[in-house]
């Protein structure tokens, strides 16, 4: 009985939480479309009508708490390329950390056109 009510408690809370996001996030991307054109920054697909709604309010630096009136740390882009800019900025914070055992990989000593021009001198 008791877990039900924690339960729901916590259901409460995230629609609380999901409810003040959507607020936020509707005020400042309703300020970058008065600021913007409706072209995706990305890919530049233009954007209008029922298909505007595509178009979402990606933050430069990352950080949702970050809004300046003058929209300096917003650009638009539609829905595919911002989640692909989410995506890398995830894969590079991966890819930043240290090599599994900490030890750093040695670079290759390998040099393919090593021997290249006496091989084409060879052949005039």
């Amino acid at each position: 009985m008791e877990s039900k009510k924690k339960q729901s408690e916590k259901d409460r809370l995230d629609r609380i939480i999901a409810e003040a996001r959507r607020k936020r996030e509707q005020g400042y991307r309703e300020q970058a479309l008065k600021i913007f054109p409706w072209v995706c920054a990305r890919c530049g697909r233009e954007f209008s009508g029922k298909k505007l709604r595509e178009l979402t309010v990606h933050h430069k630096d990352h950080n949702h708490d970050n809004n300046p009136p003058d929209g300096s740390n917003w650009e638009l882009m539609c829905l595919y390329c911002h989640d692909n800019e989410h995506s890398r900025h995830l894969d590079q914070e991966w890819y930043e950390d240290e090599t599994p055992g900490g030890e750093e990989e040695t670079p290759s000593k390998y040099k393919p056109f090593a021997d290249l021009a006496s091989l084409l001198k060879d052949k005039k």
